[in-house]
Protein backbone atom coordinates (compact mmCIF):
# COMPACT_ATOMS: atom_id res chain seq x y z
CA UNK A 1 0.00 0.00 0.00
CA UNK A 2 2.77 2.46 0.90
CA UNK A 3 4.55 1.60 -2.34
CA UNK A 4 1.38 2.46 -4.29
CA UNK A 5 1.18 5.83 -2.55
CA UNK A 6 4.87 6.44 -3.22
CA UNK A 7 4.51 5.66 -6.94
CA UNK A 8 1.37 7.84 -7.18
CA UNK A 9 3.22 10.96 -6.06
CA UNK A 10 5.26 11.64 -9.14
CA UNK A 11 6.78 15.08 -9.68
CA UNK A 12 3.94 16.07 -12.02
CA UNK A 13 1.32 14.95 -9.49
CA UNK A 14 3.03 16.84 -6.67
CA UNK A 15 3.21 19.95 -8.83
CA UNK A 16 -0.51 19.75 -9.54
CA UNK A 17 -1.42 19.14 -5.87
CA UNK A 18 0.81 21.94 -4.58
CA UNK A 19 -0.73 24.42 -7.00
CA UNK A 20 -4.29 23.32 -6.28
CA UNK A 21 -3.67 22.87 -2.56
CA UNK A 22 -2.45 26.41 -2.00
CA UNK A 23 -5.46 28.03 -3.71
CA UNK A 24 -7.90 27.60 -0.79
CA UNK A 25 -5.41 29.32 1.51
CA UNK A 26 -5.11 32.28 -0.85
CA UNK A 27 -8.88 32.47 -1.37
CA UNK A 28 -9.37 32.59 2.39
CA UNK A 29 -6.69 35.30 2.68
CA UNK A 30 -8.33 37.40 -0.04
CA UNK A 31 -12.04 36.95 0.77
CA UNK A 32 -12.07 36.23 4.52
CA UNK A 33 -8.93 37.88 5.96
CA UNK A 34 -10.49 38.63 9.36
CA UNK A 35 -12.19 35.28 9.91
CA UNK A 36 -11.33 32.66 12.50
CA UNK A 37 -10.79 30.24 9.61
CA UNK A 38 -8.05 32.49 8.24
CA UNK A 39 -6.40 32.91 11.61
CA UNK A 40 -6.55 29.20 12.44
CA UNK A 41 -5.61 27.66 9.08
CA UNK A 42 -3.80 30.21 6.95
CA UNK A 43 -1.83 32.52 9.22
CA UNK A 44 -0.83 29.70 11.56
CA UNK A 45 1.84 27.03 11.17
CA UNK A 46 -0.59 24.61 9.47
CA UNK A 47 0.12 25.36 5.77
CA UNK A 48 3.86 25.48 6.39
CA UNK A 49 3.74 22.16 8.19
CA UNK A 50 2.11 20.64 5.09
CA UNK A 51 4.47 22.38 2.66
CA UNK A 52 7.47 21.32 4.77
CA UNK A 53 6.30 17.73 4.55
CA UNK A 54 6.11 18.02 0.77
CA UNK A 55 9.56 19.62 0.73
CA UNK A 56 11.02 16.78 2.79
CA UNK A 57 9.34 14.22 0.52
CA UNK A 58 10.88 15.86 -2.56
CA UNK A 59 14.28 15.90 -0.86
CA UNK A 60 13.88 12.22 0.04
CA UNK A 61 12.85 11.36 -3.52
CA UNK A 62 15.86 13.31 -4.82
CA UNK A 63 18.20 11.54 -2.44
CA UNK A 64 16.82 8.12 -3.32
CA UNK A 65 17.59 8.56 -7.03
CA UNK A 66 21.09 9.90 -6.33
CA UNK A 67 20.58 13.61 -6.97
CA UNK A 68 23.80 15.64 -6.59
CA UNK A 69 22.94 18.14 -3.83
CA UNK A 70 26.47 19.55 -3.81
CA UNK A 71 25.88 20.73 -7.37
CA UNK A 72 23.19 23.09 -6.09
CA UNK A 73 25.86 25.41 -4.75
CA UNK A 74 27.00 26.03 -8.33
CA UNK A 75 24.02 28.34 -8.80
CA UNK A 76 26.13 31.13 -7.31
CA UNK A 77 28.72 30.78 -10.08
CA UNK A 78 26.58 32.37 -12.79
CA UNK A 79 23.40 32.24 -14.83
CA UNK A 80 24.62 29.30 -16.90
CA UNK A 81 24.97 27.18 -13.76
CA UNK A 82 21.56 28.30 -12.54
CA UNK A 83 19.94 27.38 -15.83
CA UNK A 84 21.67 23.99 -15.68
CA UNK A 85 20.05 23.40 -12.28
CA UNK A 86 16.63 24.20 -13.71
CA UNK A 87 17.01 21.35 -16.18
CA UNK A 88 16.35 18.96 -13.26
CA UNK A 89 12.64 18.51 -12.47
CA UNK A 90 13.32 17.74 -8.83
CA UNK A 91 15.25 20.98 -8.38
CA UNK A 92 12.39 22.90 -10.01
CA UNK A 93 9.98 21.28 -7.54
CA UNK A 94 12.21 22.18 -4.58
CA UNK A 95 12.37 25.75 -5.87
CA UNK A 96 8.62 25.91 -6.58
CA UNK A 97 7.66 24.58 -3.14
CA UNK A 98 10.02 27.13 -1.60
CA UNK A 99 8.45 29.92 -3.68
CA UNK A 100 4.88 28.89 -2.84
CA UNK A 101 5.64 28.71 0.90
CA UNK A 102 7.34 32.10 1.01
CA UNK A 103 4.56 33.82 -0.94
CA UNK A 104 1.93 32.29 1.34
CA UNK A 105 3.88 33.39 4.40
CA UNK A 106 4.07 36.94 3.04
CA UNK A 107 0.35 36.90 2.26
CA UNK A 108 -0.37 35.85 5.85
CA UNK A 109 1.92 38.57 7.14
CA UNK A 110 0.15 41.18 5.00
CA UNK A 111 -3.21 40.12 6.44
CA UNK A 112 -1.96 40.18 10.04
CA UNK A 113 -0.22 43.52 9.56
CA UNK A 114 -3.23 45.08 7.84
CA UNK A 115 -5.41 44.27 10.83
CA UNK A 116 -3.28 46.56 13.00
CA UNK A 117 -4.17 49.51 10.76
CA UNK A 118 -7.76 48.50 9.93
CA UNK A 119 -7.09 48.45 6.20
CA UNK A 120 -10.19 47.84 4.10
CA UNK A 121 -10.35 44.18 3.02
CA UNK A 122 -11.42 45.09 -0.52
CA UNK A 123 -8.38 47.33 -0.88
CA UNK A 124 -6.25 44.63 0.74
CA UNK A 125 -7.29 42.10 -1.92
CA UNK A 126 -5.25 43.94 -4.57
CA UNK A 127 -1.80 43.48 -2.98
CA UNK A 128 -2.73 39.95 -1.86
CA UNK A 129 -3.63 38.90 -5.39
CA UNK A 130 -0.48 40.50 -6.76
CA UNK A 131 1.62 38.86 -4.02
CA UNK A 132 0.18 35.49 -5.02
CA UNK A 133 1.17 36.10 -8.64
CA UNK A 134 4.26 38.35 -8.39
CA UNK A 135 5.49 38.33 -4.76
CA UNK A 136 7.74 41.39 -4.37
CA UNK A 137 5.49 43.77 -6.32
CA UNK A 138 2.54 42.83 -4.11
CA UNK A 139 4.56 43.56 -0.98
CA UNK A 140 5.53 46.96 -2.40
CA UNK A 141 1.90 47.81 -3.24
CA UNK A 142 0.85 46.79 0.25
CA UNK A 143 3.59 48.97 1.73
CA UNK A 144 2.32 51.98 -0.25
CA UNK A 145 -1.26 51.35 0.94
CA UNK A 146 -0.01 50.86 4.49
CA UNK A 147 1.68 54.28 4.47
CA UNK A 148 -1.68 55.97 3.93
CA UNK A 149 -3.41 54.01 6.69
CA UNK A 150 -0.54 54.23 9.18
CA UNK A 151 0.07 57.91 8.31
CA UNK A 152 3.80 57.41 8.62
CA UNK A 153 6.72 55.80 6.84
CA UNK A 154 8.55 53.21 8.91
CA UNK A 155 11.28 51.32 7.09
CA UNK A 156 12.24 48.83 9.81
CA UNK A 157 9.03 47.60 11.41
Amino acid sequence: MIEQIYTYFTIETLYMWINLGVLPFWLILIFFPQSYLCRFFVTSIFPFFVLSGIYVFILYKSYSIGYDFNGNFNLYLGLNELSRLFEEQLYIMIFWTHFIAINLFVGGWIVKDSQKFLINKILLSVPLLITYLIGPIGIFIYWVIRIFYAKRINLYE
